[in-house]
């Protein structure tokens, strides 16, 4: 692979990156005005139900083949980390904690998923990169601590909790896109973990649907966006790009959920979260150069 190929494939990896890190930034608000009138654990399965529905018609349409029996084993961690674990875990979240302070909180998952990187796809990114991710991680951490007066709020075990979740399943994920494509990745774990997610749907789904718009809105977002089309170019870009150095770009979506917070939720952004949101950029961009070359490289991606 020329010098221009690879630089080529980078840049489109971080910019697919980029577009999918803008559309998961929405998803704390969104969240947040969903379980403002419905019941947490129902947004969080729901919308695994509703995205799963939607999967289910593309794979049908577009003739997927079924996976092995080890990409099955795989979509099983993709599944426990993206479809249940992240978005039960920040729907409990969002019903204690502002979307404002959730989405930096979510701010080390760069860290989180170049961790993950490492152990499932083993990457070797630079002491540099290492560095700028720690500094990072530490900056929106503090941040967190901040604006909680100095202790993390009760939401924050969740919060970290559903970071976790999110990295092991972008990790796996982006890993296993590298055979079944994103829209692979994404769609089969949706459809093998809905009739698991069903009951809990059915059980804590709201009596009636006069609710108010905002919450039915906010759920639609969380169930097409952020559970399905978001992880599209997501799932290609760490595939091209590398885990490590495309999800760098993790570091700007708590400003982009900041922002969203205050245009539809009202949540004011003060000096202190400009001057944060300016040295993450920094380390952002810092990062990105130190990001080393990964190591064992899994096959061509295929297009998601």
């Amino acid at each position: 692979m020329s010098r221009k190929t690879a630089f080529s494939a980078e840049t489109r990896g971080l910019l697919l990156g980029l577009i999918g890190v803008m559309a998961f930034s929405l998803t704390l608000p969104a969240t947040r005005a969903a379980v403002a009138a419905l019941h947490p654990i129902f947004v969080g399965s729901g919308r695994a139900v509703v995205a799963a529905c939607i999967a289910a018609l593309v794979l049908l349409a577009g003739k997927h083949r079924l996976p092995t029996r080890r990409e099955m084993r795989a979509l099983a961690v993709v599944a426990a980390g993206v479809v249940v674990g992240f978005p039960t875990l920040t729907a409990l979240a969002m019903r204690q904690v502002d979307a404002s302070h959730g989405g930096i909180m979510l701010g080390i998952l760069p860290l989180g998923t170049a961790v993950a990187g490492v152990i499932f796809s083993h990457e070797r990114p630079s002491l540099r990169f290492w560095l700028m991710a720690l500094l990072g991680s530490a900056l929106v951490i503090s941040f967190s601590l901040l604006k909680g007066g100095g202790f993390f709020q009760p939401g924050d075990l969740a919060l970290l909790g559903a970071v976790v979740s999110a990295s092991i399943g972008y990790a796996v994920g982006a890993r296993l896109a590298a055979t079944l494509g994103g829209l692979g990745v994404i769609s089969w774990a949706l459809v093998f973990s809905a009739p698991f997610l069903i009951i809990p749907a059915i059980i804590y789904a709201p009596p009636t649907l006069d609710l108010p718009p905002s919450a039915w809105v906010g759920f639609a977002y969380v169930s097409i966006v952020s559970q399905y089309l978001g992880f599209l170019p997501w799932y290609r870009g760490l595939a091209l790009g590398g885990i490590a150095r495309v999800g760098q770009t993790q570091l700007l979506q708590p400003f982009f959920t900041l922002l969203a917070a205050d245009l539809l939720l009202g949540e004011k952004i003060d000096a202190v979260t400009i001057v944060f949101a300016t040295l993450v950029f920094i380390i952002v961009a810092s990062g990105k150069r130190g990001s080393g070359k990964p190591g064992a490289e899994p096959p061509a991606a295929k297009t998601a």
